[in-house]
């Protein structure tokens, strides 16, 4: 039996010098164990460098491999969030970094857990991992003090949400997309407490990992972007959120202060839901008023045959 379509999202900025061989070594170990079609899709997100050439040459050497440019930087959330659209056109979907610090053979085993769950992630925090080349000092330190941030906030008991190796089933994604909105690396926070909201599980599987070189974070700058975008999240789902709006403004000036693109617009997540409100509304009107032709508009049965039994 074929396995499931899949799509590999990898969100990329400035990634010239390290995209290559990670394209090359995904498309060539799934072409040859995965079971099934996929796709690697890499969202390039306001490149000033010539990484769409880089991927368009690997791409002449694997049809599996396609692009999706946008011009302006909209931070690896709002790429991940462009790109987990085409959820439509999957039934897996799932996103890892450029830079290849999930070798192949790991992400596959995600993919492979999560044909019958909802979601897959990464965990770099469980006893059965392997890392071979653990981050630096401080981001260790940093990354421990947003762990105890999230929890704080979000109590969703994951050990690690920043690994950058998670796998979703499509309809999962389709259902919680309207309510992603955080263009900075805190995306992965979003999609994890939509998808623990909307009543989905999460699961935390052990990866093989290797810190890599050449990141284009910048620490203070990020980690306040994200730290913010934390608050912003948990104040959405709060009932203080729209008591705010006049400092919506200011909002947006800090992230471009920080050098961070700013988050989406919170009233998306607000109208997608009123819409189905409102979608679900119509539906059941539409329900009420065919019934009520059935019964003659006058809330009685008519005799089954319609005009025809009055003779």
């Amino acid at each position: 039996m074929a396995e499931p379509k899949l799509i590999i999202l990898v969100p990329a900025y400035n990634e010239s010098e390290r995209i290559a061989p990670v394209l090359r070594d995904y498309a060539a170990f799934f072409n040859r164990e995965y079971d099934g079609a996929f796709e690697i899709v890499v969202v390039l997100n306001g490149c000033s460098d010539n990484t769409r050439e880089v991927v368009d040459d690997v791409a002449k050497g694997f049809s599996e491999i396609r692009q999706i440019e946008f011009k302006d930087a909209i931070g690896k959330g709002g790429a991940l969030i462009e790109g987990l659209k085409l959820a439509d056109e999957c039934e897996l979907i799932g996103f890892t970094d450029a830079d290849g610090a999930t070798d192949p053979e790991s992400f596959l085993g995600l993919v492979r857990l999560c044909r019958d769950r909802d979601c897959v992630i990464g965990s770099r925090r469980l006893k059965d991992s392997v890392i071979h080349q653990l981050q630096p000092t401080n981001r260790i330190a940093a990354s421990k003090v947003y762990h105890l941030i999230v929890e704080f906030f979000f109590a969703m008991d994951i050990k690690d949400t920043q690994c950058g190796a998670k796998v979703f089933n499509s309809e999962a994604i389709r259902k919680i997309h309207p309510s992603l909105h955080t263009a900075d690396m805190a995306v992965d926070v979003n999609i994890l407490y939509s998808l623990k909201r909307a009543g989905y599980e999460v699961h935390e599987a052990p990866v093989e990992w290797t810190d890599k070189f050449g990141t284009k974070v910048k620490y203070f700058r990020s980690s306040m972007a994200m730290f913010l975008s934390l608050v912003r999240l948990r104040l959405i789902y709060s009932p203080f959120y729209g008591m705010l709006a006049p400092l919506r403004p200011l909002e947006g000036w800090v992230y471009r202060k920080l050098r961070n693109p700013p988050p989406l617009d919170a009233k998306r997540v607000e109208e997608e839901e009123g819409k189905d409100e409102a979608e679900a509304e119509e539906d059941d009107d539409g329900d009420r008023a065919d019934a009520s032709q059935k019964d003659g508009g006058d809330g009685e049965k008519r005799p089954e045959g319609g005009d025809e039994t009055a003779g």
